[in-house]
């Protein structure tokens, strides 16, 4: 893998049970840049980003992040690839602790990987609640005191806090509307503008993808039937289940579509 490779996916297979979820599953990520993962409920997408997180189990194959092998549980990886990859739930519901306000949620991975005292942790607080545009107030709110658009904000800042080199975004603006899967999108655009972060990012949404990615990786029944440049893919759909995604986003009937 060379040094522009921030992720490598190689052969991975993982299972549910002993249903197969996921199955040979290879590709790659490169600094800077953003893959979108499409594909139908149930095709794979989100147990993908779990097993690159180390949050499921890896039958086989390998994950390596910025060429280090991570194809371990997340608590036996290294810190620094620990640290360097960072996973973004859909609901931030079920990933910010209600009883903790929006300063120690931010705060925690702060002094986890860096050490910081509180002084230099409450002033890091309040820089990464204004990369994510929110009042520097919100420190002492709880998450149940913000809309669901604040709340994913506060996601977002909380996995910034570790300094990673790449977001795994799983379905972070499908619960939100339009106007604010607008601002969230702008937000991740400006900081991969800003910072060089990478970003695997799932999706159902393939204007989103469009305007949003530079590849798309469509996963059926597990397995990678399609990969490529957005503009690319989008224009010349290799595999006939990408064709029935895009008719099906474009609302065209698919015996339309070229073949």
């Amino acid at each position: 893998m060379t040094a522009s490779k921030v992720l490598e996916v190689e052969a991975l297979h993982c299972r549910h049970g002993m249903r197969s979820v996921v199955t040979d599953l290879s590709f790659e990520i490169a600094s800077g840049e953003t893959l979108a993962l499409v594909g139908e409920s149930g095709s794979g997408k989100s147990t993908t980003a779990r097993a690159i997180a180390g949050l499921h189990p890896i039958a086989s194959g390998r994950v390596r992040v910025a060429g280090v092998d991570v194809t371990m549980p997340v608590e036996r990886r290294p810190r620094a690839a620990w640290q360097s990859l960072q996973l973004i739930f859909q609901n931030p519901d079920s990933s910010l602790n209600p009883r903790h306000s929006v300063a120690t949620l931010i705060g925690r991975p702060l002094q986890q990987f860096f050490g910081v005292g509180r002084r230099e942790r409450d002033r890091m607080v309040r820089d990464l609640l204004r990369t994510v545009h929110l009042p520097e107030s919100y420190a002492t709110r709880a998450p149940a005191a913000l809309s669901g658009g604040e709340r994913q904000r506060v996601a977002v800042a909380r996995a910034l806090a570790a300094r990673p080199t790449l977001l795994l975004c799983d379905e972070i603006v499908s619960a939100l509307d339009v106007s604010v899967q607008a601002a969230i999108l702008d937000l991740l655009r400006d900081l991969r503008a800003s910072t060089g972060l990478s970003l695997l990012f799932i999706t159902h949404d393939l204007a989103v993808v469009r305007w949003f990615a530079d590849r798309v990786a469509v996963l059926y029944q597990g397995e990678l039937c399609e990969i490529g440049r957005v503009d690319s893919v989008f224009a010349r759909p290799s595999h006939p289940y990408t064709r029935r995604l895009l008719a099906a986003a474009r609302g065209l009937d698919t015996e339309g579509m070229a073949a």
